[in-house]
């Protein structure tokens, strides 16, 4: 499939060669996210892949053939001796990867396991709607030693407003009971939750329904949009900070609890950037970027959110078959994931809250005729997040300092 150029940065105006002369290096890829299924079994209206501006999954095969899988696997072992990698994360993902079958995904994790060098180890994990989590599915990832996460947006009412099968019936109550099927048998390979953030669900409501399995860890995800067609009810001109007021109730029924329930990613995040540490998220801060998608055709692309942006917007023109991992390396939208502070816009360079919030997630930055050189559109709200957090944990810090002797 040809790659787009949309004559915009990074694509235009990144000079690698310079980057290079004053001592930048590429990171390898360390997790490699397989689309083994390219269809999905609900319709969420929100949906980046099937609702956004790129729509090249219709011309993709339904479900990953064999032979990528098997050239994949071997890519990413290419790719760990080369760079003496002692660890590499697949992701399972779709569409809804649980379409493929028990079958598929147990061959592909065998695949890659095998495919490794014995000094590399391999975490395999899925991303899933959770409709499709059998005992008999369960059982099969149980002997994969394949983590689960699930997409759960809230109690019933918040869920099924957007999570829907096609004909419009809600999926909570499938949901759950796949959530309950894994707690109950499978627990230790839960790996959290996903919930898309949305205005009209109350926070705290919300929050406590996630609470209701124990997850280990809940991932919050703003919804996703860009300068050009931005998120629901986010002023492009200013004008409130509406998410940020949403994560801030969140935080506080979170931080202030007699104890901590589970980890909420977004937060921990932020506090860990707060105390000086580095960045574990693609959202925020400033860590390189060291992940690669594989579509079910082969393709090596860029995170897959960036197909809200415009049509191929993730694409690198490269493939499995015909190209190493190394040769993603250099593609200017990979190279803008690593380079830190010189892949911000100008306005960020001199905010306060740079090294934090880090520009934000990269696909919330698009602009038509610009690119990707701006701040997030939720600009506002990080900006009120992160001061919200930051005063909460400076006062706690303070009141733990030991009084000085006099």
């Amino acid at each position: 499939m040809p790659v787009a150029d949309s004559g915009e940065w990074p694509s235009h105006g990144l000079d690698i060669p310079a980057l290079l002369a004053g001592g930048w290096r590429p990171v390898p890829f360390s997790e490699v996210v397989l689309k083994i299924h390219g269809r999905c079994n609900l319709a969420c209206d929100y949906c980046y892949v099937f609702e956004g501006a790129d729509q090249t999954w219709r011309a993709r095969p339904t479900a990953m053939p064999p032979e990528v899988v098997a050239a994949t696997a071997a890519r990413l072992a290419e790719h760990a001796r080369d760079h003496e990698l002692d660890k590499v994360t697949v992701v399972l993902h779709g569409g809804e990867p649980l379409l493929a079958g028990k079958a598929a995904l147990a061959g592909a994790v065998a695949r890659f396991r095998a495919a490794m060098p014995p000094s590399c180890g391999v975490e395999a994990c899925l991303q899933t709607n959770g409709v499709l989590l059998t005992d008999d599915m369960l059982a099969m990832l149980d002997e994969h030693d394949v983590g689960v996460s699930v997409s759960l947006d809230g109690d019933r009412a918040a869920h099924d407003r957007h999570r829907v099968r096609a004909n419009g019936r809600g999926s909570h109550a499938e949901v759950m009971r796949g959530l309950t099927r894994l707690v109950a048998s499978h627990r230790r390979l839960y790996r959290g939750l996903l919930c898309a953030v949305d205005l009209d669900n109350d926070p705290i409501r919300t929050y406590e329904a996630l609470l209701e399995t124990g997850p280990p860890r809940v991932d919050f995800l703003l919804p996703h949009g860009t300068w050009t067609v931005p998120p629901p009810r986010r002023p492009t001109e200013g004008g409130g900070t509406p998410y940020a007021e949403w994560l801030i109730a969140v935080f506080d029924r979170w931080y202030h609890a007699p104890r901590r329930e589970t980890g909420v990613r977004l937060f921990e995040e932020i506090i860990n950037l707060l105390l000086g540490g580095q960045s574990q998220s693609e959202n925020i801060g400033l860590s390189p970027v060291a992940m690669l998608v594989i579509d079910t055709d082969g393709t090596l692309q860029q995170v897959d959110t960036l197909k809200i942006a415009y049509p191929g917007a993730p694409e690198t023109g490269l493939t499995v078959f015909d190209h190493r991992f190394d040769d993603a390396m250099w593609h200017p939208g990979v190279v803008a994931r690593q380079i830190g502070p010189a892949a911000l816009s100008s306005a960020c360079g001199m905010c306060a809250v740079r090294d934090i919030c880090g520009g934000g997630a990269y696909a919330h930055r698009y602009r038509e005729g610009h690119g990707y050189l701006n701040p997030s559109v939720y600009c506002p709200d990080l900006m009120k997040l992160i001061g919200h957090i930051g005063r909460t944990v400076q006062r706690d810090l303070a009141l733990a300092r030991p009084a000085r002797i006099r």
